[in-house]
This record gives structure tokens, C-alpha cells and sequence, in this order.
């Protein structure tokens, strides 16, 4: 089996076996791609679009090669091995899916591509990026092949990058990188209108409040094994000053602390505490959420607070409250201001996801990776859309469903304080659970990409 490759790399790299080595030092860039691909002479081009330190066999480039040719994908990438502080680990990526539309996803530091696939997707480029080209490439790509993901681990990689995965997650909403996520934004949005799943701001519903209800709104608190905050977050919450009725419900997810034990006499000691327990005992995030908003003591709007987070005052629930009936929302989303366990700042500082637009937020919305808090939603809504009983992205898949259909309004100062420690559910993770996270969020873009363009074509008929 022929298995010739060019290599096309930010520098003069180092990679055995290519017949041409192609050096694209812009290759962020559009000018820098198109200028690659007019180069490519073999039929597959090995791409290395990092300066990573790498250690690979031609072999192994061959195997790239001949999985491409077998399976006729445009695109082929590969697990690896990392070694990071002198240890080396497996390090396991994720299948690539219509919902893969994050601009971070992981692809390695070097994949194969189709060369005649490659310069379809140049011809196409249509729009001048400086930093958004490779972004660009790929949805471009995955338009007219197949991405595949080789779960064999074929090369080395030497990470400099010793951040906490709660750390980097946090890279996109950065205001440093303001300027990147613009040209990720058109990148993304233009996708969307050539597979047909654009939602134009013109595509919004009205949403109503109707309904009798014992309160106008309810904090929601899921709680499990949260001895040392527990206290804080629901007296964060019994103090907002509102001229509505409100109360707070906390779902004790069977904590086996004395988490339990401070709720119940929270309870005791304020009627506008509603302490519940789940008859089932296999909920996650999501299924207890459900249990609060099925609740008979349940109010108009339910407004979400993490069990070890605060609100930043106490006017925050009467801010999100008129936000709902100013705009007609169907959810509200409120910015945050990130502290540790003392309440003092951490960077990035606030996160403000001010990617979020009236024009386009609800599209851009499939690009990054969550949308915010605090969240907040319309009680009748969200009963007739359940949460799915899962304890990580539960809130950005009711946000999609959401944003297909309804207005999201958005308050840009900050309401909250997220606290950051070792006792986050996301702060520290491995890579099993970074990729089990990311592979959840990807599906549920999946299902709404796949929404979208169903809800778009009936309403072209």
C-alpha cells in the first residue's frame, strides 16, 4: 500500500518518511492554509499545527496514512502517549461527531488529511481569518468526509502545560483572548448556515408565565456531601431582598456528612427553606433538579445556586426576576466572579461570556463549551423539557434547547461568586474525565445541530 505523505508544520520539524516538508509558520491564518495546500504534492499531508516537542516513527505517520485510505476519511488522528514532569501517561482522545464544534477540541498535535479534501476546503475559504483558518479547515472538512479517531496511540508528546484541567477550562472566556474568539464566532456561525442549522435572531418565540404558583421563584440547591459550605450558599440565598415571594429548595442527594444534619435544622429554623429528599437514589445533578422543579412548593422561575457558591448580594434574585419579565426570557444567565475557598479573587477574575450576543449568542452558543451563571429558567418550561439525569453539562443542554426556540437574556455584571477548590467536582480531573465530560457536551450538541436543521427545513416547506 502507497503511503507517501507531505508534512505541513509551524516550523522545520523534524518528521521521518515525508517526501516534501512544507514549512507554514502562518498556517493560523487563511493565506497560510491556502498557500500549504496549493503545495501539497503527495495524496495525504501530515499536519502539525503545534510546536510541540514530538517523537514519532514514520511507521506510525504510515499507519495514519493507510487508516485514511482504508476508512476514505478526510481526516485522521490518533491517541498518544505524554510525558509531563517526567512521567508518561496514555493520553486518550475523543470520537469526533456533527457536535464536535468546540474550536479547543483535542485532535492531538498532528493528524493526516486527505490533500484533495484539503484543498476543497481552501477553495471554500471564502472569509480572511488570522487565527481562526485551522477552525475554519475542519468544519470545512467534516462537511464533505469523515474526521476519524485511531484509538491507537502513535507518537510522544512532551507537555509543557501543567495546568489544572479547572484552570484551562476556563482559556476561551479569557479577555485576552477576545480577538481569536470573534474569528472562532464567524468561523462557526458561517458553518451553521451551510449545514442549514443557523438560527436567524428573527426565530424566536414568545414565552409565557401563565400559571399559579404558591411563590413567585425558588433558588435551587443540589446538594451532596457539602458539610463546610452548605450553611453559607442557602443563607446567600434566605437573604436576597425581593418585593415577590421567593423560597429556597435543597435537594439532599443523600449526603453522608452532616450536610444533612445543617439543612434540616436551616429548616427548622425558616419556613423559606424546603428541605427534600429523593425517594430514588441514582439521581445526578440533573435528576435532582427535576425533583425541585416537580415540587408542589415550586415558584415561577427557578434560579440555580451551586452548593458551595454564593450570590454576590442581595438583590441578585430580583435582578434575574425583572430580567425574565423585561425581555420575555425563557432563561436568564448572569456573570460570575471567580474566588477561592476564602472568598478571595482568582483568574481570570470575572467570567462574563461576553461572546454572548442578542444577534448570534444563541448560535454561538454550540461553539464554546457552557454559557454562564447563575441560570435561571421559566418553572413551566423546564417541566415540560426535564433535565437529563446527569451531574455534568445538565444546565448547557437546557440551555441549547432553550436558545433553538425562545429569547435568553443576559445580565453581564456579576450576581455570583463560584468558588474554586479541590472540593469542585471539575477543578482537578483526569483525562478519562476530561474526556468523559467533553464527550457528553459534544452529544449534546450533536442532538441539537441535528434539531436545528430538522427545525429549519419544515419551516422551508
Amino acid at each position: 500500500m502507497n503511503c507517501k505523505y507531505d508534512v505541513i508544520s509551524l516550523t522545520q520539524t523534524q518528521i521521518p518518511g515525508a517526501s516534501h516538508h512544507i514549512v507554514a509558520p502562518d498556517m493560523l491564518s487563511t493565506k497560510g492554509i491556502m498557500k500549504a495546500a496549493a503545495m501539497v504534492a503527495e495524496d495525504y499531508a501530515l499536519i502539525v499545527p503545534t510546536v510541540d516537542e514530538v517523537t514519532i516513527e514514520q511507521s506510525d505517520i504510515e499507519r495514519l496514512v493507510s487508516v485514511a485510505q482504508q476508512t476514505g476519511s478526510v481526516m485522521v488522528y490518533s491517541d498518544y502517549h505524554e510525558l509531563k514532569s517526567g512521567i508518561l501517561n496514555s493520553h486518550r482522545l475523543i470520537i469526533y461527531q456533527a457536535g464536535s464544534l468546540r474550536d479547543d477540541f483535542d485532535f492531538g498535535s498532528m493528524y493526516v488529511v486527505k490533500s484533495s479534501a484539503l484543498r476543497i476546503a481552501a477553495e471554500l475559504m471564502e472569509v480572511q481569518y488570522e487565527h481562526a483558518a485551522l477552525y475554519d479547515m475542519r468544519l470545512k472538512l467534516s462537511r464533505f468526509g469523515h474526521i476519524y479517531h485511531l484509538p491507537e496511540m502513535l507518537y510522544t508528546k512532551t507537555e509543557r502545560d501543567l495546568r489544572s484541567s479547572g484552570v484551562k477550562q476556563f482559556d476561551y472566556v479569557d479577555p485576552r483572548n477576545r480577538i481569536v474568539q470573534i474569528e472562532m464566532e464567524k468561523a462557526c456561525t458561517e458553518y451553521l448556515k451551510s449545514i442549514g442549522g443557523y438560527i436567524a435572531p428573527s426565530q424566536v418565540k414568545q414565552c409565557s408565565y401563565e400559571g399559579d404558583f404558591p411563590v413567585e421563584a425558588s433558588v435551587v440547591i443540589p446538594v451532596f456531601n457539602r458539610e463546610s459550605t452548605i450553611a453559607d450558599a442557602v443563607g446567600s440565598a434566605i437573604a436576597q431582598k425581593t418585593d415577590f415571594p421567593f423560597n429556597v429548595i435543597v435537594v439532599d442527594n443523600y449526603s453522608t456528612d452532616n450536610t444533612s444534619s445543617i439543612l434540616k435544622a436551616l429548616a427548622d429554623a425558616n419556613e423559606r427553606v424546603v428541605y427534600v429528599v429523593p425517594e430514588r437514589h441514582d439521581l445526578g445533578i440533573g435528576g435532582c433538579w427535576n425533583e425541585a422543579i416537580n415540587h408542589a412548593k415550586c415558584g415561577r422561575f427557578v434560579v440555580q445556586l451551586d452548593s458551595d457558591d454564593l450570590y454576590i448580594s442581595e438583590n441578585t434574585l430580583q435582578q434575574i426576576v425583572d430580567k425574565f419579565r423585561e425581555e420575555n426570557s425563557a432563561m436568564v444567565i448572569g456573570a460570575y466572579n471567580m474566588v477561592d475557598f476564602n472568598l478571595e479573587p482568582l483568574p481570570p477574575g470575572t467570567i462574563d461570556h461576553q461572546e454572548w450576543t442578542d444577534e448570534n449568542g444563541r448560535n454561538n452558543a454550540l461553539r464554546v463549551n457552557g454559557l454562564g451563571a447563575p441560570r435561571a429558567f421559566v418553572t413551566n418550561l423546564v417541566r415540560e423539557n426535564q433535565f437529563a439525569n446527569v451531574s455534568y453539562g445538565e444546565d448547557y443542554a437546557q440551555g441549547l434547547l432553550f436558545a433553538r426556540s425562545y429569547h435568553i437574556g443576559r445580565i453581564f455584571e456579576p450576581l455570583y461568586l463560584c468558588r474554586r477548590w479541590r472540593g469542585n467536582s471539575d477543578s482537578h480531573l483526569d483525562q478519562e474525565h476530561v474526556n468523559c465530560n467533553n464527550y457528553y457536551k459534544d452529544s449534546v450538541r450533536t442532538i441539537e445541530v441535528c434539531a436545528r436543521v430538522a427545525m429549519n427545513m419544515e419551516q422551508q416547506r
